[in-house]
């Protein structure tokens, strides 16, 4: 009797799902085309992100609620506000842990690439004495913030640390969206405005217009993997759809 080598069968161990080449899946012609779009704008998304904040901080006018919280705690500390940005987020996303949450390339990238483009900012941005000058700054950060937020978002790398807390304690919950985003960001603009950190005309506009803003901007910055890509994620599911269905934070 001939007996069948493993080796000289080159369909030997097979299955009925393994790829044309031995269990090698062919890559489709636009993965890497997309996959190099993802990851520019995810992180172009995240240093504009910075950047906006240091408008926001350089009007003096008032800031979002994570970052009334982040400014409180640098005035207390030697630690730069980015720093302390990157400090939070590390500790946000160890909260992540017990609620079961997997962060992607973009949570982590979010954790320190934010806090360093906001000091880089800070280094060379004006802090402007007129009130005109400081109300552009105000607004050009809120319409930015958006703008960040929907290109990181879009590039579906996965939810920024704050935004995974948010999302994490709403399946664990099951409350809404609105309630514990609300009680979230009411809890650290209160310890945060405690602290110091500027509240101002600044945070109501961010409150009211930043939801909208990443509402209409997101259709427009989503890029989905492709289904090469999405067979291998380990994002944990977490939809942009999720993230933004209430004004998101970083």
């Amino acid at each position: 009797m001939q007996e069948n080598n493993a080796d000289d069968n080159p369909t030997s161990g097979r299955g009925p799902d393994d790829g044309p080449q031995g269990g090698v899946e062919p890559v489709p012609v636009d993965h890497g085309r997309r996959l190099t779009r993802r990851l520019v704008q995810l992180y172009l998304g995240l240093v504009l992100y910075g950047f906006s904040m240091a408008l926001l901080i350089e009007s003096t006018l008032g800031l979002d609620p994570w970052d009334v919280l982040h400014q409180g705690i640098a005035i207390w500390t030697p630690m730069s506000i980015g720093i302390v940005t990157i400090l939070v987020g590390a500790v946000v996303l160890l909260a992540w842990i017990p609620l079961r949450q997997r962060p992607g390339l973009g949570t982590v990238s979010n954790v320190v690439v934010i806090g360093l483009a906001v000091d880089a900012s800070l280094w060379f941005l004006p802090q402007p004495d007129a009130l005109a000058l400081r109300a552009t700054f105000m607004v050009a950060g809120v319409v930015l913030n958006a703008v960040a937020t929907a290109a990181y978002i879009g590039a579906w790398f996965g939810p920024g640390p704050r935004d995974g807390l948010m999302t994490g304690l709403v399946a664990r919950t099951g409350g809404s969206v609105r309630v514990v985003r609300t009680s979230i960001e009411m809890t650290v603009l209160a310890v945060g405005w405690l602290l110091g950190g500027t509240v101002g005309v600044g945070t109501v506009l961010y409150a009211v217009s930043i939801g909208p803003l990443v509402h209409a901007l997101l259709p427009r910055l989503a890029v989905r993997p492709s289904s090469y890509e999405a067979k291998r994620s380990t994002r944990g599911g977490i939809e942009p759809s999720d993230v933004h269905a209430e004004a998101p934070t970083a």
